[in-house]
């Protein structure tokens, strides 16, 4: 063999072990997030590093509440909003894959992801919002960690704790006291399926609270709400 083929051979070895080392390094935390709360997930640093630019002084509005301290109501709308056979699947609805793929097509654009709670979960904690093969196979091996090590309640209590919910807005405590002025467990039914309308596009609907689209949204997610699977 060559000196360049060695040097190849070696330098491709190195990749590898380098990507396994990372691997290892994401289970380590997801591992550690099974029993311990996250303090600041990747998507949270980088809107935070954005609101910085304008503002040094911006802080995040994000406080962590256990899973029986939120609304019920909440909870089987962003089902009903976001994963309606998330008790069911090991990470991924294939079947809603599909018809993303499929309406995507027709629309000629992406306008559906089809993407479950584990796989936001997933892409929120350790990824970044850009569309690219390399972030979806990474959110693909982070979302069957997730599925392995942690039980459905648990991911879903971290879900409804980090995700976006409007302009340096995070979680479900500080969504219910930003648009309502009260906490996550007094949430109603319409506040909830308001709220779940809102996660697609969190900071359009924060500057845009009356938007015609989100009041339909918000019916659609009500009349789906009484069937929605809670774990």
């Amino acid at each position: 063999m060559s000196r360049l083929g060695t040097w190849l051979k070696t330098l491709l070895v190195g990749l590898v072990a380098l990507l396994l080392l990372y691997q290892l390094w994401l289970f380590a935390w997801v591992l550690w997030w099974n029993r311990v709360n996250p303090e600041q997930t990747r998507f949270m640093s980088i809107r935070l590093a954005e609101l910085r630019v304008k503002d040094p002084q911006a802080q995040l509005r994000q406080r962590w509440v256990a899973y029986p301290q939120i609304s019920a109501n909440l909870k089987r709308a962003i089902i009903a909003s976001e994963d309606a056979k998330f008790v069911d699947h090991e990470g991924f609805d294939w079947q809603g894959i599909q018809n993303a793929i499929e309406k995507n097509q027709q629309r000629g654009r992406i306008v559906a992801g089809g993407s479950t709670i584990s796989q936001q979960l997933a892409k929120n904690l350790f990824l970044t919002p850009t569309r690219t093969p390399w972030r979806k196979a990474e959110e693909a091996l982070i979302t069957l960690m997730l599925e392995a090590v942690w039980s459905k309640q648990r991911i879903f209590e971290v879900y409804l704790n980090v995700i976006e919910w409007g302009n340096g807005v995070f979680g479900a405590e500080a969504a219910a006291r930003h648009y309502y002025g009260i906490a996550a467990a007094q949430l109603s039914a319409e506040q909830a399926a308001r709220l779940a309308g809102m996660v697609p596009s969190p900071r359009f609907y924060d500057r845009n609270r009356n938007a015609p689209g989100l009041a339909r949204k918000t019916a659609i997610i009500l009349a789906r709400m009484p069937a929605a699977d809670v774990p």
